[in-house]
């Protein structure tokens, strides 16, 4: 069965410190800067823009756009300077650092193997640097950024891997695909532990032992493990509380990823007759938010014994003049009714997810199977609005690999 193989760089393909790589770096780019403001300065703005970027939530702003308020803004008399400096510092300086890195053994094999198996593998690294830094990393290695479906980058990403909803976005940026997800990675105690939060299955590599995920190994092992274990992989339940509130918090970052940079015929074209143009999809999502989901979760929350309703509002794209609706402000709105919805089930006790209730449709449930049921309406329309999009925006970059 062909599985998504979700792998990270640093530590699991390349074979480097990040205790030495990460310091050399910093003042790499400091002393690049330093003419325009003093070192100190830059080493504290770079590393609260870094923290900037692993606390933020908000599907609404990308990593980058995280990093760039709170470096840039500390110095708005040099921050067009700046921002060319970093650039030119990322094409002609950040690639010498690359003697810090090499392949671990196995790593171009592993992914060559796993492709000719039909698995799809995706770069799950921690979204912290520009594409292109990205890239040189990862051909400073000797491995081909073109063998990835997909590449993370704090271009496009909107959650680091302290948070569950990274690895929902991954998902999410590759399409949602159906089968069993791997995510394998040396970080036991940060990346492995979100991803299995989500309900992924994990593989360490690094050594087994204490604290170790249940399959661990080297690259090689990791092959291996797969080929065993593929037939009883099954395809992860976004069951729990956690995973299902990871999924509807990454949804909106995924369609914000989706459709950046659609022209206006881009948004209401068709693709065929019987589809719908993906301005319709996003007012859909935006009014089932506002007017279904809401109420639900009142009702959920409120009632001693909740009855669910479900509105068919599916007939909304025939009844209401969505294709005359602007796109972007759409999804503006649907962000803002999501966010608005989730700071509300985030403050609920857990007791409150156990509560038993009725749904019109599925009949005897649960506070949490029925917000589930919002969670896989999202993937459902986000796997609808992945087949209508622009083939230009379904992950190629225009100057590199793929990215999610």
């Amino acid at each position: 069965m062909p599985i998504t193989l979700l792998v990270d760089l640093e530590e699991t393909l390349l074979d480097t410190s990040a205790a030495g790589f990460l310091p050399t770096y910093y003042a790499a780019l400091a002393d690049h800067l330093c003419d325009l403001v003093p070192q100190e300065l830059l080493l504290s703005a770079l590393h609260s823009g870094i923290r900037r970027m692993r606390l933020s939530h908000d599907p609404s702003q990308t990593l980058q756009q995280a990093f760039d308020a709170e470096f840039f803004g500390r110095f708005p008399a040099h921050a067009d300077g700046l921002r060319q400096r970093v650039d030119l510092f990322f094409r002609t300086i950040f690639p010498s650092l690359g003697r810090m890195a090499r392949a671990r053994p196995g790593a171009q094999d592993l992914i060559d193997w796993a492709r000719s198996a039909g698995h799809q593998v995706a770069l799950a690294t921690e979204p912290l640097f520009p594409l292109p830094a990205t890239m040189e990393r990862v051909r400073s290695a000797g491995i081909d950024p073109a063998s990835f479906a997909a590449v993370a980058s704090y271009e496009t990403f909107h959650f680091t891997k302290e948070h569950p909803a990274y690895f929902a976005e991954v998902l999410g940026r590759l399409g949602w695909p159906d089968g069993p997800v791997v995510m394998a990675g040396n970080d036991v105690d940060g990346e492995l532990r979100q991803a299995e939060t989500l309900g992924l299955t994990t593989f360490h590599v690094g050594p087994a032992g204490p604290g170790a995920a249940p399959a661990a190994g080297d690259l090689m092992r990791l092959r291996e493990w797969i080929v065993s274990a593929e037939a009883g992989l099954q395809a992860p339940a976004f069951a729990t509380k956690a995973a299902v509130l990871a999924m509807l918090q990454a949804t909106p970052a995924i369609l914000a990823g989706y459709l950046a940079g659609l022209s206006q015929a881009e948004w209401s074209g068709v693709k065929s007759a019987g589809d719908w143009a993906l301005v319709e999809l996003v007012c859909h999502l935006r009014d089932t938010e506002r007017e279904v989901h809401a109420q639900q979760i009142s009702t959920l929350v409120n009632s001693e014994t909740p009855f669910v309703a479900r509105p068919d509002a599916a007939v909304w794209a025939k009844q209401r003049p969505y294709r005359q609706e602007e796109g972007a402000a759409a999804l503006k709105q649907f962000i803002a009714a999501r966010t608005s919805a989730m700071e509300r089930l985030s403050l609920l006790p857990d007791e409150v997810w156990t509560k038993p209730a009725r749904h019109a449709i599925f009949g005897p449930s649960s506070f949490l199977e029925v917000i589930g049921f919002m969670a896989e309406h999202d993937r459902l329309h986000l796997r609808q609005a992945w087949r209508l999009l622009p083939a230009r925006t379904t992950g190629t970059h225009r100057n590199d690999a793929k990215r999610v």
